[in-house]
């Protein structure tokens, strides 16, 4: 989709993106107050930070997927990851919170690392590039803490013979008309790309009860083809639930980007330069005088650190609650809002780097030998 002032596709975000625009015109629905209370029955009113403040905020389906879970049918949880040399905060958040889903409804998890989509995407890169960055980005994503049991992280390069005829049966029901109409391919696009939305919805299929896929809403043109072919094939449709951008450092409008070091925080960054990165880049919504802050206060709708700690660094909410009221009001300074979030990130990087570096020893249970990925490498999907 692209309106006067922004853009959202599944490779390219920019502009400050109009969240009730972007719901009307993918034709998905709020979360409304009625899931969010079944969600909160299940979590025994623990839910997730990003569900409590609107950041996970619109599905398809979910109701669906809450109903087969009451009534005893189950589902399962897919999301993915394009490898790149470094993953950074924004890339954690949909992993953070698919983790959440797992360990609140006991289900599945299938991680897809799309290894081949980001070579044939991008001229420069080389397979061999693409498989190194996703081995690191797959000790990232096991640092997370999925159940090892009940994960299956795959790349596409390595599973594609076991997926490969239900390949062939989504792609014989996708014509160019629709693939190119939904991604704004071109006769320059190379046939690849073309042929590769039929690999990213065959996870969709792992199990026959419903999918639910947690992502950013930029990925839903996926999802939406999917929709289209699912039960023709004997599958339900997939569902959804869709997160709003966390946006890059130096702009409250886009998304982070790999490719902007300064707009990023990376999960490799030492403590240091995460403290120097946010003091120095970080764009702030306050006044540019000290008086003027007094004054007026900041504000919070352009100030990026008082936006990370809303979205996820600062999980208390009566905290949260305070530095937005003397933040905005001017009782606090950019500079101590900023040293805040500095901490708060660092805390998180310190918890994760701890756990990564146990990642190692764990890769090969999550994609070979852990229960559920011994039975998807036994099980061919035709």
């Amino acid at each position: 989709m692209q309106e006067d002032n922004f853009k959202v596709t599944p490779w390219e975000v920019t502009g400050k993106v109009d969240y009730e625009k972007l719901i009307q015109q993918f034709g998905t629905q709020k979360i409304s107050e009625s899931i969010m209370k079944d969600i909160s029955k299940v979590s025994r009113d623990r839910m997730h930070v990003m569900l409590r403040r609107n950041i996970f905020f619109s599905h398809r389906d979910l109701d669906l997927i809450l109903k087969d879970y009451r009534e005893g049918r189950g589902f399962f949880l897919y999301t993915g990851r394009a490898p790149s040399m470094g993953m950074h905060i924004g890339h954690l958040v949909p992993f953070l919170f698919t983790k959440w889903l797992q360990d609140v409804f006991d289900v599945n998890v299938y991680i897809e690392i799309t290894d081949d989509e980001k070579f044939m995407r991008n001229q420069e890169y080389t397979l061999k590039q693409t498989s190194e960055w996703a081995h690191q980005n797959i000790l990232d994503i096991i640092a997370v803490g999925f159940n090892p049991d009940k994960t299956f992280i795959f790349k596409d390069t390595e599973y594609i013979r076991n997926m490969y005829p239900l390949v062939a049966s989504i792609a014989k029901r996708l014509n160019f008309s629709q693939v190119k109409a939904t991604f704004g391919l071109d006769v320059s696009s190379n046939i690849g790309i073309l042929f590769y939305p039929a690999i990213q919805i065959v996870p969709t299929m792992f199990e026959k009860a419903r999918c639910l896929i947690p992502a950013a809403i930029d990925q839903d043109p996926y999802w939406r083809l999917q929709r289209d072919l699912a039960e023709s094939l004997g599958y339900h449709k997939a569902a959804e639930i869709h997160s709003k951008f966390l946006p890059p450092l130096a702009s409250s409008d886009g998304k982070m980007s790999s490719s902007v070091p300064e707009s990023a925080v990376y999960l490799s960054d030492p403590p240091k330069t995460v403290e120097k990165k946010i003091m120095k880049y970080a764009f702030s919504g306050g006044q540019a005088t000290t008086e003027l802050q007094r004054k007026l206060g900041a504000d919070l709708n352009v100030d990026v650190p008082y936006q990370w700690l809303y979205y996820i660094f600062e999980e208390d909410d009566e905290e949260m609650k305070r530095i937005t009221s003397e933040y905005s009001s001017g009782k606090m300074l950019t500079g101590e809002i900023k040293k805040i979030l500095a901490q708060k990130v660092n805390e998180l990087l310190e918890e994760h780097r701890k756990r990564r570096d146990m990642s190692e020893k764990m890769y090969s249970k999550f994609l070979y030998e852990g229960k559920l990925a011994k039975q998807m490498w036994e099980k061919i999907h035709s």
